[in-house]
Parts: structure tokens; sequence; C-alpha cells
């Protein structure tokens, strides 16, 4: 019990500096030796440093480094290239003003469903977003749950084929591909988006006839590498294009068409096709658009060579962040006091694993303000005991995927979450004004979605 209180501590502690604003990747490795030392373990810190945490640290990077990089770089070119505000600009000009909601929320969708980073869509996004809700009368602290709704909730966990990192981290654990329980995701994200969207128009009506209209707030804009000229849609469209269908071919026809039984190897690490497909699926897609975003727009991407510097120096914070979660994970994880709150999660609903997994993934992510941190911390300790439970119970896999993902998608959006601090510091707004509008589509209602999906599953199986 002892240890249990160290390890309570030490997630209270790293949620709330983490908060503050201080760094994950000097956070993790303190707090995580705080619980060892609370848990009488002072004289194997260094051990636990070096072999438990670092390995933790190093086997997420290795597995996913790939998906961060190339993510980032393909984000990056279709910023600078001006795909991304062609997109954005054609939602908004084809639905009209009266659904200028609307078109800032699909916008953000299809970016991200694309490939494109969140923060790529949000400076994107963003600019288009403040004039347009400036020349209508709708409120300046609307727009971060706009984003969030489009970028952070349906298109990130629920919808298949994204390329999110958190539809692709329970692959390897369930044997799944980015497809997962098809006909579930679609009806989430249909949920998602509706209500979404019910929600900030009804926050609208509200606000105008309060006369509250946009605001007044001193705007800041964020700088981009200039090009010559924006693409057309069509070329604008095709990376992204090139993303979702490239995808869905590696991995349902050309990938297990391919002799693979060398994987099973010791030099390959006696894995399975179904264990790395899922990710070289994403790699090879990731890397196609990249290459079809600078052949298309050679002309137009002032200083190709400096986009993809900048896209690769902005992947190294992000997945540093996630990674030092996940050692953090691992410490906690091999601790004994950690055993109980396993065994206490678990047995919550010992007949349905889908609910206890739903409930331990949303609170590690909403612990550490991460959703993939949170949903690798809880795989990596417990997918296999998740995984076996499946088997039990007989739960498809596939339906384990989709609430692993979906979980991840909901508590991890709490004020401490680096999305949620980057997308109010973007608007050059507050938590106090934002957030409550953010923390219904981003949390509320994603749970609702995830709650359908565990329901319909148990009742229907996978489909």
């Amino acid at each position: 019990m002892v240890g249990l209180i160290g390890i309570v501590l030490s997630l209270i502690l790293l949620m709330y500096l983490a908060y503050k604003g201080f760094s994950v990747i000097v956070l993790a490795p303190l707090l995580a030796l705080f619980a060892v030392a609370w848990s009488g373990l002072s004289d194997q810190l260094l051990g636990f440093y070096s072999q438990v945490f670092m390995t933790g640290l190093g086997g997420y990077i290795i597995k996913y480094f790939p998906l961060f990089l190339l993510g980032a770089v393909f984000g990056k070119l279709m910023e600078d290239s001006g795909s991304a505000q062609t997109i954005a600009n054609f939602f908004v000009e084809k639905l009209g003003h009266h659904r200028a909601m609307l078109s800032i929320v699909l916008s953000c969708a299809i970016l991200t469903y694309g490939g494109v980073s969140l923060f790529v869509v949000g400076f994107a996004v963003f600019p288009i977003a403040s004039a347009l809700f400036k020349e209508l009368g709708i409120p300046k602290r609307l727009i971060p749950a706009a984003i969030m709704l489009g970028a952070l909730t349906f298109t990130m966990t629920a919808l298949p084929g994204t390329p999110a990192i958190q539809n692709a981290i329970p692959m390897p654990f369930f044997d799944t591909d980015l497809y997962a329980a098809p006909g579930l995701g679609v009806l989430a994200s249909i949920f998602i988006l509706i209500t979404g969207m019910w929600w900030l128009n009804r926050r609208v009506k509200k606000a105008d006839l309060s006369l509250e209209g946009y605001g007044n707030h001193l705007e800041s804009h964020h700088e981009q590498n200039p090009t010559s000229a924006k693409p057309s849609l069509m070329v604008a469209f095709i990376p992204i294009f090139i993303v979702i269908v490239s995808n869905l071919v590696l991995t349902k026809l050309i990938l297990p068409s391919l002799d693979t039984a060398y994987l099973a190897t010791d030099q390959f690490g006696n894995t399975s096709l179904n264990s790395v497909i899922g990710l070289w699926a994403i790699i090879c897609a990731l890397v196609l658009a990249c290459l079809s975003i600078i052949v298309l727009n050679w002309k137009s991407i002032v200083d190709i060579k400096n986009s993809i510097q900048q896209g690769v120096s902005s992947s190294f914070l992000p997945i540093f962040n996630t990674a030092s979660e996940v050692g953090y994970g691992s410490v906690i994880a091999s601790l004994a006091g950690f055993i109980i709150l396993r065994d206490f999660l678990v047995g919550i609903a010992p007949n349905n694993p889908l609910i206890s997994e739903a409930i331990v993934i949303n609170v590690l992510a909403g612990i550490t303000g991460s959703a993939s941190g949170g949903l690798s911390i809880a795989l990596n300790t417990m997918g296999e005991t998740y995984k076996d439970l499946a088997f039990q119970h007989g739960i498809s896999l596939e339906l384990m995927h989709r609430v692993a993902s979906m979980a991840s998608g909901a508590l991890d959006s709490l004020p401490h979450n680096g999305a949620v601090i980057t997308i109010i510091t973007l608007c050059s707004l507050t938590h106090k004004q934002s957030y409550y509008d953010m923390f219904i589509v981003a949390v509320i209602i994603p749970l609702i979605a995830l709650s359908g999906v565990i329901t319909l599953g148990t009742i229907f199986g996978s489909f």
C-alpha cells in the first residue's frame, strides 16, 4: 500500500507540473524515480533509470519514430506548398458563411485524416477561422473547440484508416490494422461529428442572443515559409488521396501478398507480418505522399530543403515527450504497488474486458495528458493481459483495438494536455475563455461515443 501511495503522488505531481509548463522529458524520469524511492528501492534507482526507464523510452522511439518523422515532414510540406490553406479555403467557400463552423471543422477533419499533424492544421486553419468568425460576429473563444472537434476526436481515434499514431499503437498488440472494427468506427465518428456540431451551433446561437460578437482580441500570426502561389484544389488533395488509398491498398493487397516468412527468424525478432503490416503501410503511404507534394509543388515551395529540415526538427520534441511518458510508465508498471492498481482496474468489469480496457487507458491518458502516452503505457503493461482476456471471453481483437484507440482520446484532453495548451496559445486565448467548449467536444462527447461502441460491440460483436 505504501508503494501505491508513492505511485499516486508521483502521478499527481506529473499532472500538476506538466500543467504548469515543466518539460515532461525532465519530469518523467525524476518522478518515476521518486515512485521507486517511495517504494523503498532507493538503492536501485540507477538500475531503474538505465534498464527500465530508458529501455521503455528507447523501445517506443524505435517503433514509432518513422511515423512522427514522416508525419511532421508531410505536414510541413503541405503547409509550405499552400495545400493546407487551399483545402481549408475550399470548405469555407463551398459551405458558405452561414455554415462557418462546419467548414472549419471539416477542414481540420480532412487534413488530419489525410495525415497532416494537428499543429500544422491549427496553424493553417486558424487565420481563416479568425477572419471568418470576426466577419460573422461569432465568438473567437469557440475557434479552439472547432479545431479540436475536427482534428482531435473522431479523425484521431475512431474513423477507420486514420494514420494517427493513436490508431497505430494498438496494432502490434492485437495483430490488427488501421481499419479495425470499421462499422463501429464509422458510427462513432458520425455521432461525434453530429453531436459536436450540434453543441457548437447551439453555443453560437446563444452568443448571438446575448450579442456577444467576436470579442476584442489582439491577433497573432503564424509565420510560414513563403510560397509563390497556392496550388489548385486537385493538386492540394492529391497527397491526401495518396495517403488514404495507398494505405488501404498496401494493408489489404500488396503487403499480404509478399513473402514475409523471414520475419519469423531471430534476425528479425521472431515476429509476424500481422505485427508490422500496419506500421509498414503508414510509412510507405507517407513517403509516397511526401514525394508527391515535392513533385507537384516543385516551383511553389520556395525552399524544399528548409521545409524538410523544419519538419524533421519539429518531430523530435513530440516523440521524446511521449517516449518519456512511456518510460515513466515502464518504471511504474514494474513496481509492486502497480500490481494492486492494475488488479483493481481489471476487476472493475471482470466479465467484460472492453470496459476495463477503456477505464485503464482513459485514466492513464488523463493522468499523463497524452492520448498516445497513456495508450502506450496501458498496452505496454497490460496488452498481453487484454489479448488473453479477449480470447477467454470471445471478444474480437478488432473490437479491442477500436475501444483502446477511442479510449485514449477522451480524458487525454484535460487542461494540461499539450495539444489543448498549444491550440489555446495559438489562438491567443486562455483556458478560462475557451476550455469549457473544448471539454464538451473533446472529452464528454467522445466518452459517450466510446460507451456506445462498447455497448454495441458487447451485444453484436465487431463489425
